[in-house]
């Protein structure tokens, strides 16, 4: 029936794991539980090898740390159900139907999103409040706002696939990091004509990074855009490459990025303090990736 997969890093998955095991056996139906963990501190390793005594629950470690893609393609492989479901492990259940929900909606041939959402108040401390404030303007959305632009609305916290099509696809692991590989993924499922169900069941995520980690991973994330863009990857109605289409090669793409330039630190000194811009958020990731093109 159902194989939930979580990868795991540096977070304390007992209470995520005790309720999903709890939701699959009140659903009566074959539901298996793998978590791997991705060479996590010891810390979180010694509090989350309890998880192998839940029933339907299996705990198992990497050695080292291998990625984001990586794990997902080895966890899927452990998979002995037909569909697979993929689920953040900084993230926490807002339905105690959320199993039942999924079961109810499996397809032979699509993929389901159930989408994120995130604490209706600000956290206490400012320095997580860009990553709560983006998740929350642009990454709450319901499903029929998602339906609309079904791939680009698309987001790999959350999903649940047919594992033989999974197989097929797989995370492409020549992308490092953080960023993008739901990008790909969904240009994959779009180029295969593959369906995009958009159901209302979402996970909450609760594992904000800092401000400073934000960043950075934002940088990372579009290098792997750049990487996608050369290689003709990317969903046309991606917001980011809309705009790095019209500016690049252009006297206003040379304008814009010497204005970023010099402008750079104010941003980051914006989006790290009380009332980040999210206009200036994206203005920054657009001045980040024409200078992919300048050290590339």
């Amino acid at each position: 029936m159902l194989s939930v997969l979580i990868p795991v890093y540096n977070f304390d998955v007992r209470p995520l794991v005790e309720d999903l095991s709890t939701q699959a056996q009140r659903s009566g139906k074959a539901v298996e539980i793998i978590c791997l963990d991705d060479g996590s501190k010891a810390e979180f390793k010694n509090q989350n090898r309890s998880l192998s005594q839940l029933p339907g629950v299996s705990y198992e470690e990497l050695p080292h740390n291998t990625g984001r893609s990586i794990i997902r393609n080895l966890l899927a492989k452990k998979a002995s159900y037909d569909h697979l479901l993929f689920i953040d492990c900084d993230s926490q259940t807002e339905s105690t139907s959320y199993i039942w929900n999924y079961i109810n909606a499996l397809k032979k041939d699509a993929v389901i999103y159930g989408g994120r959402s995130y604490a209706p108040d600000a956290p206490q401390d400012h320095a997580y409040f860009l990553r709560w404030e983006y998740g929350r303007q642009r990454e709450v959305l319901s499903p029929e706002k998602r339906k609309q632009h079904p791939y680009r609305s698309f987001m790999t916290n959350n999903f649940v696939v047919p594992k033989s099509l999974f197989l097929s696809i797989g995370m492409d692991e020549s992308l490092k990091g953080y960023g993008h590989e739901d990008t790909l993924f969904a240009q994959e499922l779009r180029e295969r004509k593959i369906e995009v169900l958009h159901i209302d069941n979402p996970l909450r995520h609760i594992g904000l990074e800092t401000n400073k980690v934000f960043l950075e991973q934002t940088a990372n994330g579009v290098r792997n855009l750049h990487r996608l863009i050369q290689r003709n990857k990317v969903l046309p109605d991606n917001r980011l490459f809309s705009m790095y289409k019209k500016l690049r090669g252009t006297i206003f793409g040379t304008i814009f990025y010497s204005w970023f330039r010099r402008n750079k630190q104010k941003i980051e000194s914006n989006l790290c303090g009380l009332t980040p811009s999210l206009r200036k958020f994206d203005l920054y990731k657009l001045g980040l990736l024409l200078e992919m093109d300048r050290s590339s």
